[in-house]
């Protein structure tokens, strides 16, 4: 549980520091003063500036910096991501250059979009080193480039009230063996399971690093065929020359964004038609319980899995909704086509109460995360006391 609460730590400050990133370099392109740029949030431990007179200087904690002429650069207590701080995003105009409200519509909205960006650029960079080293995936129809190593037979969905539900056989799972055969391929597990329909069968199963013998026994499906009630793929960790893996990279980060977003929209569709919300959504709780699992599983899976994090991060932010980065894009496209910006304080309403709104559904969300993960708090409370 230990390597659990390590692995989300590193990832999420990882996706946030990263995010924040795009948007301290873009409002610094634009002229923008960014009057703080931190890791970890706050309260801060130590800082450094440059002075007015031109001298570098530290501040500690809460100490204030009034002599600074550009970005305090420091580190805060909370070890989660980092945070940018910049001149006049709380809507307070000076009449000054560097205030962000008083640069062009076109500039305020790439400053906004830049965190997205970055965190696109991040998936893309970490699925790059990924094909570098060799990443996880299907191998039926792999580039004839790749190089191929550890295949095996994985789960890649567990159907409900099925036989293999019942004995306890989950997603990512790989089966090795059935009744001491050797399992090369797909097909070798299908064969094996059409022709020992109702005999109870003993599965060799790896989970992450552990071996464990499951007894499951195949039933008949519609069509007369012996099924355990999974979907299984061959895969392997398949990776490729550095100029190719660049380009798988990049290749595979476009690919995800457009499925993430139709994932979205398909979600945000059955809310509105009163599907509510999937079990299958994660939220904090969720998220760390599985960067623990993948961290266990290896490197590569546990880079594979922040590069997803990273994409879901960009398109969830970019959303039109109030309080995220989508949302006050749209704030700055009605301002473009009605020549002036919404009231400051109509606007922090809208966007106070999107936020309330976000931390409502994350507070559901992880609610049920506990009652799903209830048995490793457990274990991680005895570990702690």
């Amino acid at each position: 549980m230990f390597l659990t609460i390590i692995s989300f730590i590193i990832v999420l400050s990882l996706l946030v520091f990263v995010h924040e990133l795009g948007h301290f370099i873009s409002a610094r392109k634009f002229g923008v003063k960014t009057e703080e740029f931190g890791f970890g949030l706050p309260p801060r431990i130590w800082g450094f500036y440059k002075s007015k007179s031109g001298k570098w200087k530290h501040v500690k904690g809460g100490q204030e910096a009034d002599d600074a002429a550009d970005t305090v650069y420091s580190l805060n207590w909370l070890p989660i991501g980092g945070f940018v701080k910049i001149k006049g995003e709380d809507g307070f105009e000076d009449g000054e250059k560097d205030n962000v409200n008083n640069k062009p519509v076109w500039q305020r909205m790439i400053i906004m979009s830049a965190g997205v960006f970055m965190n696109i650029v991040l998936a893309a960079v970490l699925f790059s080193i990924g094909f570098m080293f060799g990443l996880p995936q299907g191998v039926d129809d792999i580039d004839e480039r790749a190089i191929v190593s550890e295949e095996k037979v994985q789960i890649v969905e567990v159907l409900p009230e099925s036989p293999a539900e019942e004995a306890g056989l989950k997603m990512a799972d790989a089966i090795l063996s059935v009744n001491g055969i050797k399992i090369d391929s797909d097909t070798d597990l299908q064969d094996i399971t059409h022709a020992n329909i109702d005999q109870e069968l003993s599965y060799e199963v790896m989970r992450g690093n552990e071996k464990m013998q499951l007894k499951i026994t195949p039933r008949a499906n519609e069509e007369g065929k012996g099924e355990i009630g999974i979907a299984i793929i061959n895969t392997g960790l398949v990776r490729y020359p550095w100029y190719l893996a660049v380009w798988k990279g990049l290749k595979t980060s476009i690919i995800m964004v457009w499925l993430i977003i139709v994932a979205f929209y398909e979600l945000i569709k059955g809310i509105f038609v009163g599907q509510g919300v999937p079990a299958s959504i994660s939220g904090p709780v969720g998220i760390a319980v599985l960067a623990g699992q993948f961290a266990e599983m290896g490197f590569v899976y546990l880079l594979q899995f922040t590069a997803l994090l990273s994409i879901n991060l960009a398109v969830i932010n970019f959303l039109p909704f109030p309080a995220l980065d989508g949302g006050r894009v749209i704030f700055l496209l009605i301002e473009k086509i009605k020549g002036s910006p919404i009231k400051r304080e109509v606007e922090a309403v809208i966007h106070n109460t999107g936020f309330l709104l976000l931390l409502l559904l994350i507070l559901v969300v992880t609610v049920r995360d506990v009652s799903k993960f209830t048995d490793k708090f457990i274990a991680l409370w005895q570990k702690i006391f």
